[in-house]
């Protein structure tokens, strides 16, 4: 067998090992995550969403968040942007299972911003385009 024959076996063989483990990368579990951002939250404020510390988006008026998030323990916070009150980010823990959906609305009162978890029915779910 000729050394040209045996790098182009060794080069086919990397290659077909290198697809599965693009392929097995691609392939994590995961859920999804929505966060509504409410109606009566402002029209000049923004509702802050970080995912393990790392913020993913600032989720202003008539706007969602709505991506694929991946299996196991997260932290959400949120916040309201701008600050103007100085009033303090919550946080929650969601354990995500692969294929759920998670679906929280981003409530703002006087004091604080919070998620809440949300429960809609398919109607409401095929309104907002869920």
């Amino acid at each position: 067998m000729s050394t040209l024959t045996r790098i182009g076996r060794f080069l086919l063989i990397l290659v077909f090992f290198s697809g599965v483990s693009f392929s097995n990368a691609a392939a994590q579990p995961s859920g999804r995550l929505i966060v509504i951002r409410a109606a009566n939250f402002g029209w000049n404020l923004a509702a802050n969403l970080k995912i393990d510390g790392q913020t993913v988006a600032n989720i202003v008026q008539g706007r969602r968040y709505d991506h694929r998030i991946s299996a196991g323990r997260h932290i959400l916070t949120v916040s309201v942007v701008p600050n103007l009150q100085l009033s303090q980010p919550t946080s929650i823990t969601l354990n995500v299972r692969p294929g759920g959906t998670y679906i929280f609305t981003a409530l703002w009162d006087s004091q604080n911003v919070y998620l809440q978890p949300t429960t809609l029915s398919r109607a409401e779910m095929a309104k907002l385009g869920l």
